[in-house]
């Protein structure tokens, strides 16, 4: 039975995924599924060394139409159908039952979502809070903790505004001094950047706060050793983790920093609106909550900093079933199937005339991001072919700094994709846009 893109999309406006499983028309016929690249059976287990054929499994549990390659993940990642669906029937339960007890069943969600927060990154619970995004966790930080007139903290020149402008902003108000590390021109190394940033440090150097990941060139930075390096000057550690939370296998028992904040939109495809602030339990009295409500969380730092006032239960509850989806099949094999992606395409670039890459050739200085410059192309020309004309979805950076096209792959995509991608790139290198 054909199945168009109409209507798949007519079924989605309808009812939604369930109703598109359910359809009598589509749930005796599985071919019909299979066609729309999309499955609502469970993965089968994980085998040790995972072949196409699986990845394959796991694209089928995202959303995305068989013909879109989507390389966007360093900015929006789509959801697992897991936590779509788990999304859902949350919203319909309460939605139907508006009262108190729903909403306690709700709330039982978003503790089990912070013990697994916890166990993903090696934390405890008590070291959890559960934020909208890893902007609101790096504000949380630079308006939280005690900072003054003759106090310094040291930002890096490639982090996100919300760990670099906020800074600044906030120093003005306060009185401190923002110190920022400029970006090299290539990756130095780990102990490159670690001279770079210790170059930083005085007496005065309260707080490190440094993006893991660079979303402009993708370089990753040696956290464990840059949160050494600021313990042992006296000053505390922040990583924003937007570009390696739900995509690297970050163990923050080694890393030690003070605070870590990620995305759960992003790189662990979970609900929107969803994010994670880690607060090292040995540093629980020096930060202070910037928002007093109530509903906080049940346990540690999160009775503090989640007391929001009212939030989306229902949604906060769908992370269980997101982080499960890919706790079962484990991160560390994540991480090293997203990572050779991001090998295949920086590999492929690399054999294409006029290409520069923006990104280190060495696998161990870089996660999931590859950033290129596509020779005399216009790089907003080449994003928009992409888009229109391939069904490509990746990042176009414009001006000065590092110009060029983003691809970010992550785990639900296929070598397939990759390669289709690439030769769609070389296409246009040679016969332009």
């Amino acid at each position: 039975m054909p199945v168009t893109r109409r209507d798949f999309t007519r079924l989605l406006a309808f009812g939604g995924s369930s109703a598109l499983l359910s359809n009598s028309a589509f749930a005796g016929d599985s071919r019909a599924l299979y066609e729309m690249g999309f499955s609502g059976a469970p993965l089968p287990p994980t085998p040790q060394a995972p072949d196409e054929k699986f990845w394959g499994e796991v694209r089928s549990r995202f959303l995305i139409p068989q013909d879109v390659g989507f390389f966007n993940a360093a900015n929006l990642c789509p959801a697992s159908l897991p936590a779509i669906e788990a999304h859902e029937r949350h919203l319909r339960k309460y939605e139907t039952n508006p009262s108190p007890d729903a909403r306690t069943e709700l709330m039982k969600g978003r503790e089990e979502a912070r013990t697994l927060l916890a166990a993903a990154l090696r934390v405890t619970p008590e070291e959890i809070v559960i934020t909208r995004n890893t902007t609101e966790g790096n504000n949380f930080v630079s308006s939280g903790l005690q900072l003054g007139p003759g106090d310094e903290v040291i930002v890096w020149a490639d982090n996100h505004p919300s760990n670099l402008g906020a800074w600044t902003t906030k120093a003005r108000r306060f009185g401190f001094t923002v110190v920022t590390v400029p970006v090299p021109a290539s990756h130095p190394g780990p102990q490159g950047y670690v001279d770079l940033f210790a170059r930083a440090f005085t007496p005065r150097t309260k707080v490190l706060a440094f993006s893991h990941v660079s979303s402009n060139s993708g370089d990753l930075l040696p956290a464990r050793e840059l949160c050494a390096l600021a313990r042992e000057r006296g000053a505390l550690s922040l990583v924003d983790g937007a570009q390696t939370f739900g995509v690297l296998d970050n163990d923050l028992g080694a890393m030690q920093p003070d605070f870590f904040t990620g995305s759960l939109h992003k790189w662990p495809c979970g609900p929107k609106e969803k994010g994670v602030f880690y607060v090292n339990k040995t540093v629980h009295e020096k930060i202070h909550p910037s928002v007093i409500g109530v509903y906080g969380g049940a346990v540690g730092i999160s009775r503090q900093f989640e007391g929001e006032g009212q939030r989306d239960d229902a949604s906060i509850a769908a992370v269980v079933e997101g982080l499960k989806f890919q706790g079962g099949i484990g991160r560390a094999l994540i991480e090293q199937r997203s990572r050779a992606l991001a090998t295949r395409f920086q590999t492929g670039l690399a054999r294409i005339a006029g290409i520069t890459s923006h990104t280190s050739a060495d696998a161990a200085q870089r996660a999931a991001i590859v950033i290129f410059r596509p020779g005399d192309l216009d790089p907003r020309k080449l994003g928009a072919a992409l888009a229109t004309k391939r069904r490509v979805v990746a990042t176009v950076r414009g001006g000065q700094d590092r110009s060029g096209v983003r691809l970010s792959p992550h785990f639900y995509n296929t070598n397939a994709e990759v390669d289709r991608t690439l030769e769609a790139i070389e296409g246009y290198m040679k016969s332009g846009v």
